[in-house]
């Protein structure tokens, strides 16, 4: 996908759903990546011993997530030139052959004086939200 025209988006534009599958293949893949080899993310032992339900997903990876939403939307990844969230809840992946499921949407909610345009990310997993204020600053050409 090329780079969009910031003057053929609308405020009220829905960006494209998408569904991201996470396996526990994928923490551990991305606990490698980021460094972060927290045993919630991993060990299913440790997480209920913590109070957790199972194996819970990297919040940075499910911001990531977000991120990418926004990023294919705008067709560069550049033009995300700022993204902010709240964790609220945690991405529960369980360790069968579904996984955890992140449910993503998003939608342009404003354009500021300087053309950048503000997108809200809605994430959900398990029909909950999982990120909150999940705030994307994007700038097209």
């Amino acid at each position: 996908m090329s780079l969009r025209a910031a003057a053929d988006v609308e405020v009220g534009e829905l960006l494209p759903e998408s569904r991201v599958s996470v396996s526990r293949a994928d923490l551990v893949r991305y606990a490698g990546a980021s460094g972060d080899f927290n045993p919630i993310h991993w060990n299913e032992r440790v997480a209920r011993e913590v109070g957790l339900p199972d194996v819970i997903a990297h919040g940075m990876f499910t911001m990531a997530q977000g991120a990418r939403l926004v990023a294919d939307w705008a067709g560069d990844p550049a033009a995300v030139v700022e993204f902010g969230v709240r964790f609220t809840r945690p991405v529960v992946v369980p360790d069968d052959e579904d996984g955890g499921l992140i449910e993503l949407s998003g939608k342009v909610t404003g354009r500021d004086d300087d053309g950048t345009l503000k997108v809200t990310v809605t994430a959900r997993s398990r029909g909950q939200a999982v990120l909150g204020r999940a705030i994307a600053r994007v700038r097209l050409a």
